[in-house]
C-alpha cells in the first residue's frame, strides 16, 4: 500500500469533517494544523441549540434563489472555517494551515474552485492563519497564502465569496 502524501491526508480528514455539515446546499469541512498536529476542526451548521437547515427541511437562501457567495447574513450556519477558528486559541492558530474541502449536498461530489467567503477571510486573517489549502479533486488542491488576501483586498472590489 502506498502512503498518502501529507497534504492529501489532511484534506481527506477535512473532507470527512464536511460529512458532518448540516447545510442543504454545500457542506464544508475545515481543519487547522500546526506543527503537524490537528488543533481544531469545523464544519458548517447552525449555532449550538438552533435547528439546522437539514432538520428544518429548507434553506432560506435557497428559497430566495440567492446565488452562492451572496447574502450570508441570511444563512443559519456558522461556516466551517469560523467553527475551526472558534475552537482554537489565537496562539494555536498563529502560523497554522487551514485545510478546506467542500461537498455538494445534492450529489455528494467535491465542489472544485471553492474559497472562503469574505467574512471567513477576515476571520482567517485575524486568527493569524498562514495559508489555506483547498481541495478541488481527490488528489488536486490549491495553496493560498493568506498574505495574498491582505495584499489584494477584495472587499474594495466587491468580489463575491466562494
Amino acid at each position: 500500500m502506498q502512503r498518502r502524501d501529507k497534504i492529501n491526508y489532511y484534506l481527506d480528514i477535512a473532507q470527512a469533517v464536511a460529512l458532518r455539515g448540516t447545510c442543504r446546499r454545500r457542506n464544508f469541512g475545515a481543519i487547522l494544523v500546526k506543527n503537524d498536529e490537528i488543533i481544531a476542526t469545523g464544519y458548517n451548521g447552525a449555532p449550538r441549540g438552533r435547528e439546522n437547515c437539514c432538520d428544518l427541511g429548507y434553506c432560506t437562501r435557497e428559497k430566495l434563489n440567492i446565488p452562492r457567495g451572496e447574502r450570508y447574513e441570511l444563512c443559519r450556519s456558522v461556516h466551517a472555517e469560523a467553527n475551526a477558528i472558534i475552537s482554537a486559541s489565537r496562539s494555536q492558530a498563529l502560523g497554522s494551515t487551514l485545510y478546506l474541502a467542500c461537498l455538494d449536498c445534492k450529489t455528494g461530489e467535491l465542489t472544485a474552485g471553492t474559497s472562503s467567503c469574505a467574512m471567513c477571510k477576515r476571520m482567517i486573517i485575524n486568527a493569524g492563519v498562514e495559508q489555506i489549502i483547498v481541495r478541488d479533486t481527490p488528489d488536486e488542491y490549491r495553496i493560498i497564502p493568506v498574505s495574498s488576501w491582505i495584499e489584494l483586498d477584495d472587499s474594495l472590489e466587491s468580489r463575491l465569496g466562494y
